[in-house]
Formats: C-alpha cells, structure tokens, sequence
C-alpha cells in the first residue's frame, strides 16, 4: 500500500472543504495538466540536514546533488523564523530489507497496524521512498530559506522505519507549527492526480485529533491551492471528489498527532503520465513549492 500505515479506506470521511477554491486556481493555469518534463533545471535540494555528514540517499532520476551546497551555517532570517516545520518523507528505502520490522503491529489509538510499509513504485521501479526523500530534501531547502526550522522524521539514516507512531511522536516532541507527511500514491492506472489527506475527528486509546481537525483542515487547503498553482497539476480524478482533500481516520500518522498534520499524495506512481511526471526533476522542484508555498501560508496566517 502507498501510504505509511494505510489501510483500504472503507470509511472515507466526505472532505471537509468544498472544491470551489480549486476550480477556480485551475482557471489561472493552463488546464491543470502539468505536461511531462524530463529536463533538470532545477537542482537537487541539500541531501542532508545542517551539521549532519553522514552518506546521502542515491540521487532520483533527473537530480543533481552536485548543484545543492551543503546546508552549513545559521538559518537566514525571514518571514518564517521562529517556526518549526516537521516534513515526514514516506517509507524508507530499507524497509524492503527489514519486512518482519516493519510489519510489527504498533498502537494507532484506534487499532494497530504495521509499523510501515515499503510504499510503491513506477513501472520502471521508480520507488516512492526515493521520490518522497527527494522532494522532501528539496521542500527543507525551500523553507530553511525562509527562515524556517525544519526537521525531517528520518533521512536515509535508519535501516527501516521510523514506525508510524515514532513518525508522529517527532512532530509532537518538536512542537513543530506544521506537519507534512510526503507521498505518492499506487493507485489503478488511469486514476490520475494529487490529493491531500486530512485527519478526521478521531478519539480513543492514544488518539485524539480534536484540536488540530480544523487548522490542519487549513493547512491542507491551502497547500493544495498552491500545488496547483505550482505544478499545474490537477487534483486527483478518482478520489477527493474533485477537491484534491480527502479525509480519514484510519493513519496513526495523522491519528496521533497532536499538532497540524497532513499527508500530500503528489501523484499516482502507477499511471504512467503521473509517473513521467513524479520522475521529473523539474516537476518535483515546483511539488516542492508549491507545498512551501502553501506551508508558508498557513503559518503567516
């Protein structure tokens, strides 16, 4: 399955907001379509986090990490100091060694599930760890930009994991403004866009999202207004009812959370116009912003 501990959504909550936002986004840019881009371009984003030299993941298709200066040094000042932002990279690229780990069942507060998954791929075997450490590589450097401090949940550094609960524990811990958890979907071919997934209002055992459904509600929208605008891409066509949000409550990662938190599923790794697209250099960098773009909107407020 796609997702850090997903399950078959049999009980999709309906989207807490309306897709007329999104309509009128996708009326600014040329279709929603964002057309296939083998080019670069763009750079690769720094491979590590400040201080840290330890070996970086193998580059993803298009990307040079040459091009990336080492994030050495104090954060610049900008419209984003003083906030912290946990960005969750989905899977590992591990975890395909470590199948009895990550299948150790972990409390979710409603239930337990594996403790991760190895995510999906392209036709080509394309794998989603490496896009989601790609493109969250590329959104730190975007952010750090701004000032902001970012951390990610893991960075090539583990041999599987973290677990999902251990995922939303960082955030917590860090107090972090905002949470994004990073994906690609594996869905039918055919089926083809992005969505955000939203936590529904979840309460039992470890989980109680109460206090953070509406501004997560908020940082989801308005990251998926920005990714269109971004990526000209347009919100998934099987999935969300044409709002690009879609709500669950079946995620520990979203679950446990105690701060705002969102997944973002940039695309559908199994259709190959997606795929063209997700193993483009060029299309992760404006995934990369427009999920900044949107991140740094919700906390500007």
């Amino acid at each position: 399955m796609p997702y850090d501990d997903s399950v078959p959504p049999n009980r999709r909550a309906r989207p807490l907001l309306v897709a007329a936002a999104l309509a009128a986004l996708c009326l600014t840019v040329a279709g929603c379509g964002g057309g296939p881009d083998t080019t670069d371009g763009a750079g690769a984003a720094s491979p590590r986090p400040r201080g840290d030299t330890a070996s970086a993941t193998p580059p993803a298709p298009g990307a040079d990490p040459s091009e990336a200066p080492s994030p050495t040094g104090p954060l610049p000042r900008g419209p984003l100091t003083g906030r912290t932002v946990v960005i969750d990279p989905g899977h590992n690229p591990r975890n395909r060694e470590h199948t009895e780990e990550i299948n150790r069942q972990v409390d979710i507060g409603t239930g337990r599930k594996e403790c991760d998954t190895t995510g999906t791929s392209t036709e080509a075997g394309y794998a989603e760890a490496a896009f989601t450490l790609d493109v969250s590589y590329r959104l730190r450097k975007l952010l750090e930009a701004q000032g902001a401090r970012v951390l990610l949940t893991h960075d090539d550094d583990r041999p599987f994991g973290p677990c999902i609960d251990e995922r939303a524990r960082i955030g917590n811990e860090a107090k972090a403004d905002a949470v994004v958890s990073v994906h690609a979907d594996g869905s039918a071919v055919g089926n083809r866009g992005f969505h955000v997934i939203l936590p529904a209002p979840v309460k039992g055992g470890g989980a109680d999202t109460s206090k953070i459904v509406k501004s997560s509600a908020d940082l989801g929208a308005r990251i998926a207004g920005n990714f269109v605008r971004a990526t000209q891409s347009a919100p998934a066509d099987y999935i969300g009812g044409g709002t690009g949000l879609d709500t669950r409550d079946d995620l520990g990662g979203l679950n446990l959370s105690t701060v705002p938190k969102v997944f973002v599923e940039c695309g559908n790794m199994r259709d190959p116009k997606d795929a063209a697209l997700l193993t483009s250099a060029s299309w992760r960098q404006k995934a990369a912003h427009g999920m900044a773009d949107g991140i740094a909107g919700f906390l500007k407020g």
